[in-house]
């Protein structure tokens, strides 16, 4: 165990790692349920797209939050599915850009600051992500964004201290993250655009 970081990471992967078995249940049990009786009405399709929904963001949340150690690896495909599946329906759309094999550490890291686009683009909008030649290119389009400059303030300065709430947890985590890497993050943050490197 090599710091605090490595112990939250670990912590997300097995609170994940428990919950995404049982939810992947309920989605077979529900699509067993639907078969039997033949009918798929309102109410059965909100539970649907609720544990589908569920499922999405467990699998996201266990890359963003969980443990990504030494040489681990994802394909492009795992995130791809991970991305569409949470974006669903949704008013975030995101396109993914990218070669086939992707280091987990690095996803992680991406993953984290999707976390703080959305958290910026609440009412809807167009992220990117674009990869190339290990550089990684995030940016953001909306018709408006709220940004809370000290929550940003935290990914170019790990010792900015502004009040952390459950729901900004992403944006110091990121920028731990960050750090233990040893990436160097830029920002550039605008009226309805922001654009992130690292």
């Amino acid at each position: 165990m090599s710091d605090r970081s490595d112990l939250a990471a670990l912590l997300g992967s097995r609170i994940c790692h428990d919950l995404i078995s049982p939810i992947g249940a309920i989605g077979n049990g529900l699509e067993l349920l639907m078969m039997e009786a033949g009918t798929r009405g309102p109410e059965m399709a909100l539970i649907s797209e609720s544990v589908g929904h569920a499922n999405a963001r467990i699998r996201f949340f266990r890359v963003a939050f969980g443990a990504a150690a030494g040489e681990q690896r994802l394909g492009r495909a795992e995130v791809a599915s991970i991305i569409s599946d949470m974006t669903r329906g949704g008013r975030l759309s995101i396109e993914w850009h990218s070669g086939q094999d992707l280091s987990r550490g690095e996803v992680k890291i991406a993953f984290l600051l999707l976390m703080c686009l959305e958290s910026a683009m609440a009412y809807g909008g167009k992220i990117t992500v674009q990869v190339d030649g290990g550089r990684w290119q995030i940016n953001g389009e909306a018709t408006k964004l709220r940004i809370e400059p000290g929550l940003w303030a935290v990914l170019a300065d790990p010792t900015a201290a502004p009040e952390i709430t459950p729901a900004v947890v992403h944006f110091p985590l990121a920028a731990e993250e960050i750090t233990r890497r040893q990436y160097r993050l830029t920002a550039e943050l605008g009226t309805t655009a922001i654009k992130l490197s690292f």
